[in-house]
């Protein structure tokens, strides 16, 4: 069997977690685990894992407590690890506590943090807007749907997250920061912590691709590098 190699993504809220853990699905044949959309569908009935083969795990900010979270986790990275080459997830651990739990199901192979300056974020999360069916986001700034107002697939109507808008971003950021700072000095001591700083995703993407690449060998060659 081929070995496996698990790996997290992390950043504050609106850092581009989930388009960067896409992009590394994409170009190095992993499975993405999205922190968040397991919770949507576990609420909602959708049973977990689409026709596609596409697991994730709840998030941790969207749940009580750290169970939920690892229940789901230990129930879905067997079969994550038995069906791809290697499994990658976005958000998750956010807390010292998960990230304990986490252990004692897995051992990770490497994190990235994504370090967004804080301003930048304050911009990106008040321009955002979903589609709280699916978890489609938009930014109204860079990533704007085809029609204002409204889904692209499915033309229902978008929302602001209240934990989105202006008055409640900057409470958001602060606690982040708190609960991240123990996380990532537990796994900065382990020597698996790779920071990348910057306001634009496509400009630290290569700076992953490369990483990932002295990993793993890529399946889709990036043409940005």
């Amino acid at each position: 069997a081929s070995k496996v190699l698990r790996a997290v993504v992390l950043g504050p809220p609106g850092s581009g977690k989930g388009t960067v853990c896409e992009r590394i699905a994409r170009s190095f044949g992993l499975q993405h685990l999205s922190s968040g959309q397991f919770l949507r569908e576990s609420l909602g009935g959708g049973g977990g894992r689409g026709a596609g083969g596409r697991w994730a795990l709840s998030s941790a900010s969207a749940c009580p407590g750290t169970q939920v979270v690892v229940s789901g986790h230990a129930a879905f990275l067997p079969l994550t690890t038995a069906s791809f080459h290697c499994g990658a997830c976005t958000g998750f651990p956010r807390t010292l506590g998960q990230a304990e739990a986490l252990d004692r199901i897995c051992e990770l192979d490497l994190v990235i943090s994504l370090n967004i300056p804080f301003e930048t974020l304050k911009d990106r999360l008040s321009a955002r807007w979903v589609h709280p069916a699916s978890g489609r986001v938009y930014n109204m700034d860079f990533n704007p749907p085809q029609v204002q107002g409204v889904d692209d697939l499915t033309g229902e109507p978008l929302v602001q997250r209240e934990d989105d808008k202006p008055e409640a971003v900057a409470a958001r950021l602060r606690k982040y920061k708190d609960a991240a700072k123990p996380v990532m000095e537990l796994y900065k001591s382990r020597g698996i912590l790779h920071s990348f700083s910057g306001t634009e995703t496509n400009k630290i993407w290569p700076y992953v691709y490369t990483l990932l690449s002295s990993k793993i060998p890529p399946v889709l060659v990036d043409e940005e590098n």
